[in-house]
């Protein structure tokens, strides 16, 4: 099977993932927001397969759940929102894999998973919604700060499960992962076709 073709299929699978985590294990945390744990699967994607894979797995992953479960309401301002989670955490998780102190790289993670759930679902979010549904920026804004806090928390946790994962997936996968072979184990001939 070509690399291309074993991308797509495997994407296909974290979107299912996101999906299903995000129906399975709903843990309310307020009003009627919940930790949304296909965040997960999201976050693990971006480390390990890259970007592309990443954000297709937040974006998808959301259209697809909020079909199965309330039609459009909500779906254009969330499925935005991780597109732009997922275009700045990718080459942010990227570049922190290329640092070595570890303080450095868990401050700059932590900075950069706050600041694009922020710019995801404060700023796009809000503003989608605020479009749709013809309510104040602000008024959005706050109602969504509840989203900000639960979606960022999970992609913090998120970041240990990224880390605990990379070897084992740069095993099973030595063409798709983004991972430096040498940080992983692999040999250098093990991931030809990147």
């Amino acid at each position: 099977m070509a690399a291309n073709t074993r991308k797509l299929c495997l994407t296909a699978l974290g979107i299912a993932l996101f999906v299903a985590l995000t129906l399975c294990l709903q843990v309310p945390v307020f009003e009627n927001y919940y930790l949304c744990l296909g965040y997960v699967v999201m976050a693990v994607y971006l480390w390990s397969f890259g970007t592309a894979s990443g954000t297709a797995v937040g974006c998808l992953g959301v259209v697809l759940y909020c079909l199965v479960i309330s039609g459009l309401r909500g779906m254009p301002g969330w499925a935005m929102g991780n597109l732009v989670i997922g275009l700045l955490l990718g080459p942010a998780f990227r570049f922190a894999g290329r640092m070595r102190k570890s303080w450095r790289r868990t401050a700059f993670l932590t900075a950069a998973v706050i600041v694009s759930a922020a710019l995801g679902i404060l700023a796009v979010k809000s503003a989608v919604e605020s479009l749709l549904y013809a309510q104040p920026f602000l008024l959005r804004a706050g109602k969504n700060s509840y989203a900000f806090v639960a979606d960022a928390a999970v992609l913090l946790v998120s970041l240990p499960v990224c880390t605990a994962l990379e070897k084992p997936v740069g095993r099973l996968f030595p063409a798709l992962s983004v991972r430096d072979p040498a940080r992983t184990g692999q040999s250098p001939a093990g991931v030809t076709g990147r």
